[in-house]
């Protein structure tokens, strides 16, 4: 059993190095000034995990694929990648918390959301720190109104899948 879960979960690791991959080479959204902004993509492996084998395994996915597809676009170790995961984690272990703590009062749309959101907050906490400007937040708003949609289409696409496909 425990062969069967590490091969699924690097199964999982695969996918979400792919999509993070695929979403590098998506043109970048720049509305309103907003460099960045990106739809999440390899966040539905990482609620998928959490779904399927909980907090600690969706954590390690989420590092591994931070690592793993830093070194393969060349961004190991830049500014880039520690903002990336930065976010990651922070997203990940906000929808670890909720998932575990209040799986029975809120639906994976509402988790992916907040993820979505904590993924801007914690980058925009490191950057600050980095640049030594907390005025940095004063972007937050404007990143909620993308995070907010994004968080949506993930969460409704997990919702999808979980439906659609069997996981076992």
């Amino acid at each position: 059993m425990e062969l069967r879960k590490m091969i699924q979960l690097s199964l999982l690791i695969a996918c979400a190095i792919v999509l993070h991959i695929i979403e590098t080479m998506l043109p970048v959204i720049q509305i309103f000034f907003l460099p960045g902004v990106k739809l999440g993509l390899a966040n539905i492996i990482t609620l998928l995990a959490l779904i399927i084998f909980g907090f600690r395994e969706s954590v390690s996915v989420v590092a591994l694929r931070s690592i793993l597809a830093s070194l393969l676009i060349g961004t190991f170790f830049s500014v880039t990648f520690f903002l990336s995961l930065a976010g990651a984690l922070g997203s990940s272990m906000v929808m670890g918390i909720i998932y575990t703590l209040g799986k029975n009062y809120f639906s994976i749309v509402v988790i992916s959301v907040l993820g979505a959101i904590f993924h801007n907050i914690s980058q925009l906490l490191l950057a600050s720190v980095l640049i030594s400007q907390i005025e940095i937040f004063v972007y937050l708003p404007y990143l909620l109104l993308f995070s907010v949609p994004t968080g949506l289409f993930v969460g409704l696409v997990v919702k999808y899948l979980l439906i659609k496909v069997e996981f076992r």
